[in-house]
């Protein structure tokens, strides 16, 4: 039998780590924050401050207490959109070349966005 490998797709999000994005749906609906990590694989991103859970923890060494911690869970990011802190509203991303590179730009009102690699 042979073995056949499964195609591998990449995935892009329209946002990066580093990123101001804000909550359009959800519980946290109008929320900015900034994006901590994404996960492309499951097309989700974890936004400072948003959707945080409660953790019951055992004790460790890293936390000989244990307890319950509290932190952010991941979100779909089809409920996340960009958000442009020039013209303080959410945008979609435009890209413009700059001499050889590439650059993210706001499509309301043409300003570099910020955060990203």
């Amino acid at each position: 039998m042979a073995v056949t490998k499964k195609a591998v797709k990449k995935q892009r999000l329209h946002v990066r780590k580093g990123d101001t994005v804000m909550v359009i749906t959800g519980n946290y609906v109008g929320k900015t924050g900034k994006v901590l990590s994404a996960i492309p694989k499951k097309d989700r991103v974890v936004v400072e401050k948003v959707n945080m859970i409660k953790r019951h923890t055992k004790p460790s060494k890293a936390l000989p207490q244990g307890g319950i911690i509290e932190r952010e869970a991941p979100i779909h990011v089809s409920n996340v959109m960009l958000y442009c802190t020039e013209c303080k509203s959410v945008t979609r991303r435009s890209i413009k070349i700059v001499g050889d590179e590439k650059v993210r730009v706001c499509k309301k009102c043409g300003h570099n966005l910020p955060g990203g690699k």
